[in-house]
């Protein structure tokens, strides 16, 4: 039983990848981020490598994962718990400052990684994993209607990208990457009326027929009017219609609103996740 950590994108994907399309619903980060990663390159996220690894059992089989693109948290899969202390040691080489995981599995890794790091911790963002069970629409529909954003509206979602990671307290290097990747596959959704943008929702590649919703963004002015509802089922069906066959997003636990609005189009709690924040 052990951990294998590389920053090879490829030999990553060979060892781990079958164990990431096993449950493509739970692996969603993991899978878009590899997707990219071997698509556009090692630093596509930043400039430091990438770290990545799988975890085998006695009897040679992949159990788990776990992946970062430096500046973000590394994010693990679920994990035997043997495998969580021991991710704390094979993390050991590298500054560690977040660890993305299982909401049960942060007690242990915490006590295992301060063992040998010493320094402290705290709990930062809490998430919850949604899954599609049946898109229900939202009504009534608000004013407007959704269309695909272009190039055009380049500007504008920069800054609406912007917006959104200042929300959740983290900027990306390139912006401008981020924004011209979604506009790529047609998977940014805008909600307008009267030809004016007043509500955001992205969603990602399929990969292994799952996609994900994320950056539903409605500006302060606009809120509460059920724009982010409608952008998000409009970001749904475009998925759906890009093959996707399984749907999901995540939601900040600190937002009663969005943990609200979800359920209420159709998507159901899978899993709970929690960032761990170090420092010594």
């Amino acid at each position: 039983m052990t951990w294998h950590v590389t920053s090879d994108v490829s030999a990553f994907a060979e060892n781990a990848g079958s164990f990431l399309r096993s449950s493509p619903v739970r692996h969603t980060v993991l899978l878009t981020v590899t997707a990219a990663l071997l698509s556009q390159g090692p630093h596509v996220y930043g400039r430091s490598d990438p770290i990545l690894g799988w975890w085998t059992s006695e009897s040679g089989e992949v159990r788990g994962a776990l992946l970062q693109t430096p500046p973000y948290p590394v994010t693990l899969t679920e994990l035997p718990p043997e495998a969580v202390s021991a991710a704390a040691a094979a993390l050991s080489p590298y500054p560690l400052g977040a660890v993305n995981l299982l909401a049960g599995d942060a007690a242990a890794f915490i006590d295992a990684w301060l063992a040998r790091a010493g320094g402290t911790a705290r709990t930062g963002r809490e998430t919850r994993l949604f899954q599609l069970d049946v898109l229900i629409p939202p009504d009534p529909c608000p004013p407007g209607a959704a269309r695909l954003a272009t190039p055009g509206d380049r500007p504008l979602l920069i800054g609406w990208f912007r917006d959104f990671h200042d929300y959740i307290g983290e900027q990306p290097e390139d912006l401008g990457a981020l924004v011209d990747d979604r506009l790529g596959h047609g998977g940014i959704v805008l909600w307008e009326a009267d030809g004016v943008p007043l509500s955001m929702a992205v969603h990602t590649r399929p990969e292994a027929g799952m996609a994900r919703v994320q950056y539903v963004w409605t500006p302060p002015e606009h809120r509460r009017q059920g724009f982010a509802a409608a952008a998000t089922t409009a970001a749904t069906r475009n998925a759906l219609d890009a093959g996707a066959t399984d749907v999901v997003l995540f939601t900040d636990l600190a937002n009663p609103t969005s943990n609200a609005l979800y359920p209420r189009l159709g998507y159901r709690p899978i899993e709970d996740r929690a960032v761990v924040e170090f420092s010594r």
